[in-house]
């Protein structure tokens, strides 16, 4: 049986820092996020600096024993809810679901908050129908860069 670990961005080794950079640019994970541009190198590294001091955010690197698997991000992170983020290794298939119950194994059992807020552009179908299957509910839309944006929610007591 494997063993899901996460690796908190700043403990990463360079070369593992490099590896997200090339997954987060790669244009079919870039397609589904709100900042679309490429990321430099630099911005990179100065974004996972910034997480040293942070309060409210926090991104992991989820590994299947020696297997990179995605990447989960928890922002916006209070005594009772947060925003959850995540996307996976280009390289990988069929790790949706591995990493979205990654993001509730941390989020109720470490964080321990009540209710964990996502949101999906209306057109990635597959992000959406998992989100569904694990139990979140859409409770609003809206219109970011001219997409439809559903958000969602999953509370601990709901799963």
């Amino acid at each position: 049986m494997s063993t899901i670990s996460l690796i908190n961005f700043i403990d990463l080794t360079l070369k593992e820092k490099k590896l997200i950079l090339s997954w987060r640019n790669n244009p079919n994970i870039r397609k589904w996020m709100f900042t679309t541009e490429t990321i430099s190198l630099e911005q990179h590294l100065k974004f996972i600096e910034t997480l040293k001091n942070s309060k409210d955010k926090q991104y992991f690197v989820v590994k299947d024993d020696n297997n990179y698997l995605g990447v989960i991000d928890f922002c916006n992170v209070t005594k009772t809810s947060l925003e959850m983020g995540l996307y996976k290794n280009p390289e990988v298939s069929n790790v949706g679901k591995i990493l979205l119950n990654s993001v509730l194994q941390h989020a109720f059992n470490s964080l321990k908050v009540e209710t964990i807020i996502s949101e999906v552009f209306e057109v990635n179908k597959k992000a959406y129908e998992l989100y569904i299957s694990i139990g979140f509910k859409p409770y609003s839309s809206k219109i970011f860069n001219n997409k439809k944006v559903t958000c969602m929610e999953l509370k601990n007591g709901n799963r």
